[in-house]
């Protein structure tokens, strides 16, 4: 993989900040056709896709805060001499070939490419059908930023296939593909990883727990559950599931006030056999399946659980390893979940709304890491990379 000078990489992203702006008009004029051709039965999806002022003003401010960040690649992670006189050093170094799937949001083209480009990756974008116009006029901004600072337009390049074309392509790719990511649901990333040759990195699947402790404050309780559940019901850190220690004070008065407070928010409540004997008028859990589930939409399910030890195994079995949030006033109890619980970010009295890249102080992102290898959590910039060692000896042979 050629190396491009820092200086040129953000030379590239000062342009594309400009086109970006220059263009909004066009992008948006492109994004309305795609909303129009868009049939709306998903909600979620369908507020993915849209793009307007602001969500330009996003993408543009994706651009700089990666063009403000250090250069990635080149960093020494360690140095050493050792007794035989070898000198090592081990640095990092571009992935090579990254390619990311992703569904209905165009920003995704921003921002993936952004991040793929700073460290020095080229960049296979797979936009969903429904983004078409959307991804097609913003890729024409990427080649123009590109063009403007005398780079090839291959280093970011956009892949207009049909699902079996996509199934050919990952299985026989024109060049190796180092990294692979799909940014979307179960079936999506079922897909990548039964006909992809390359590393598959997995991410986008929330499914969400918060544990109510019975040594919560109710009221801190409600105010987190209810953020991390309405916000944004389209993003993967989205609240799914709440659990509610059944022995906590007044249990049956508290899960009246969780009933109230998602009806009066117009949030559809499901129950398991225990709650259903209080809340008797909702829906049960229809199957253990629903239990997995990543909703994306306004729903939750309310669980009765009977202590700390029950809510983590609880959440380890069902959870899609992505986020989970208890809510309790004991720093011990809070610091025994934290660290059992198997999730890429784990919270005490805070909203699982804040695993996203620009909330943790990590910029843009490529997507949510659930997996651990190689990085678990949002991949920002300084995630993009892997390493390499230098040797250098005189004459060295090993006996």
């Amino acid at each position: 993989m050629k190396l491009i000078k820092s200086e040129t990489k953000n030379n590239v992203l000062k342009s594309m900040m400009k086109i970006l702006d220059k263009r909004r008009k066009e992008i948006i004029e492109a994004n309305k056709k795609d909303l129009e051709a868009f049939t709306k039965d998903d909600q979620a999806m369908y507020d993915r896709l849209i793009v307007d002022d602001k969500k330009v003003d996003g993408m543009i401010q994706s651009v700089k805060e990666v063009m403000e960040q250090d250069d990635p690649v080149g960093k020494v992670i360690e140095h050493r001499t050792l007794d035989t006189g070898l000198d090592i050093t081990n640095k990092t170094a571009p992935f090579g070939n990254i390619m990311i799937i992703y569904e209905s949001r165009p920003d995704v083209t921003i921002e993936a490419a952004v991040l793929a480009f700073k460290a020095n990756n080229k960049i296979y974008l797979k936009g969903g059908k429904e983004a078409i116009n959307s991804n097609k006029i913003l890729e024409e901004c990427w080649h123009e930023a590109l063009e403007e600072n005398g780079l090839e337009k291959d280093w970011i390049k956009l892949l207009h296939m049909s699902r079996t074309e996509t199934q050919e392509f990952l299985k026989n790719p024109p060049e190796q593909l180092d990294l692979i990511v799909p940014r979307g649901g179960e079936r999506l990333i079922a897909f990548v990883k039964e006909h992809a040759t390359g590393a598959v990195l997995v991410s986008g699947r929330g499914n969400n727990f918060l544990y109510v402790s019975k040594n919560a404050d109710f009221e801190v309780a409600k105010k987190v559950m209810l953020n991390a559940k309405i916000d944004k019901i389209s993003g993967c850190n989205a609240l799914d599931k709440v659990l509610v220690d059944k022995n906590i004070e007044d249990f049956e008065g508290k899960l009246k006030e969780l009933q109230k407070l998602f009806k009066d928010n117009k949030v559809n409540i499901l129950v398991d056999d225990e709650v259903s004997k209080v809340l008797t008028d909702e829906e049960k859990v229809p199957s253990e399946d629903t239990w997995y589930e990543e909703f994306l939409a306004m729903k939750i399910v309310i669980g009765a659980i009977d202590g700390l030890d029950a809510a983590i195994e609880k959440i380890n079995h069902y959870s899609g390893g992505h986020s989970a949030s208890i809510i309790t006033t004991d720093k011990n109890e809070a610091l025994t979940f934290m660290e059992q619980v198997d999730s890429a970010a784990v919270y005490h009295n805070a909203s699982t709304r804040f695993t996203d890249g620009g909330q943790m102080g990590v910029g843009a992102e490529l997507a949510i890491s659930t997996d651990k290898l190689h990085h678990r959590g949002p991949l920002g910039l300084k995630q993009l990379v892997t390493n390499k060692y230098y040797v250098l000896g005189e004459g060295h042979v090993r006996v």
